[in-house]
């Protein structure tokens, strides 16, 4: 095994967000479905928090038609900021700043909507050959049970890539990818996986583990996806470049392993999950929570009796 003082650092990310959003018509007509506020922060803005605080200061993001929202909230808006310093609101103006602090962004289309697959491959270019990190932003990580600096933590020592998985109700694996995994000498967290189906049927899957939206990936993923063949749902899988990876060993772009994730985990990408979302992180706000819990107490007690 290569020494993993010798591997290259993972420093840059890759933020998929050319979807169309069709979950969340009308709103997301002629708004990105990143930018929908989850509490008062566009979910986009979590996965680059999360990105950054992993230590990952350069960012791409692929995005598509009607998505110039995306970089205008990572931009600087100096006529609001000039507004907000006249007035004196120094705390609104540090919150309008904070998204333009936390990267380096970069930004390309991927033009054809293929599939996740199509979308990771258009990053080739910026990664420049070295691992990187993909998060989905349907899928918030709660910033106290870090999952993505595990995970780098994890390809350091063992190389490859890695993805992570959470265990899910075997009735809702049909919903995700999901992994054969065995396991290995760094602890329960850490599984190598030896396959990988996307959405499979129930019965058909392999285990309980589902492949969620975050994964550190070796650079060999590129010369696969150009191989890689439509899959399910006509579109380019990444689950199906990551079983061939999964099949090879370090000198040819593999292995893959997972890392078991228990943590907080909030779905921005289906409309009942996106509110219980909001509700969760709402309620735990230091300046929100104390009135909205008793709101939502009370609003229990009363409104949901029948």
């Amino acid at each position: 095994m290569t020494n993993k003082h010798a591997r290259q650092p993972v420093t840059k990310a890759v933020v998929p967000a050319a979807g169309l959003g069709t979950r969340f018509l009308p709103a997301t007509k002629a708004t990105p479905k990143e930018m929908l506020p989850v509490v008062d922060k566009p979910a986009i803005q979590y996965v680059v928090e999360e990105a950054s605080a992993a230590g990952l200061s350069d960012i791409l993001m692929v995005t598509g038609r009607n998505k110039r929202a995306l970089e205008d909230h990572f931009d600087r808006a100096y006529e609001l900021e000039e507004l907000l310093s006249r007035k004196g609101d120094q705390e609104r103006l540090r919150r309008v700043q904070e998204s333009v602090q936390l990267a380096s962004m970069h930004y390309v289309r991927q033009g054809d909507p293929k599939g996740l697959g199509h979308a990771v491959s258009v990053a080739e270019q910026h990664v420049a050959g070295q691992p990187f990190a993909v998060l989905l932003g349907d899928d918030l990580i709660d910033p106290r049970d870090p999952l993505l600096s595990r995970m780098i933590e994890v390809q350091q020592e063992l190389g490859g890539s890695v993805v992570a998985l959470m265990e899910v109700d075997p009735a809702q694996i049909h919903l995700y990818g999901c992994a054969a995994v065995k396991a290995t000498d760094l602890g329960g967290d850490v599984f190598q996986v030896t396959d990988l189906v996307e959405k499979p049927d129930t019965a058909d899957a392999p285990s309980n583990y589902a492949v969620i939206g975050r994964y550190v990936l070796d650079p060999a993923v590129f010369d696969v996806l150009r191989e890689t063949p439509p899959g399910r749902g006509g579109e380019i899988q990444l689950t199906d470049a990551l079983r061939e990876l999964a099949a090879r060993d370090e000198s040819t772009g593999g292995p893959v392993h997972g890392v078991l994730f228990t943590g907080r985990r909030y779905d921005t990408g289906d409309r009942a999950d996106y509110l219980r979302a909001i509700v969760r992180l709402a309620a735990e706000r230091d300046d929100l929570g104390p009135e909205f819990r008793s709101w939502l107490r009370q609003f229990v007690a009363t409104e949901m009796q029948g």
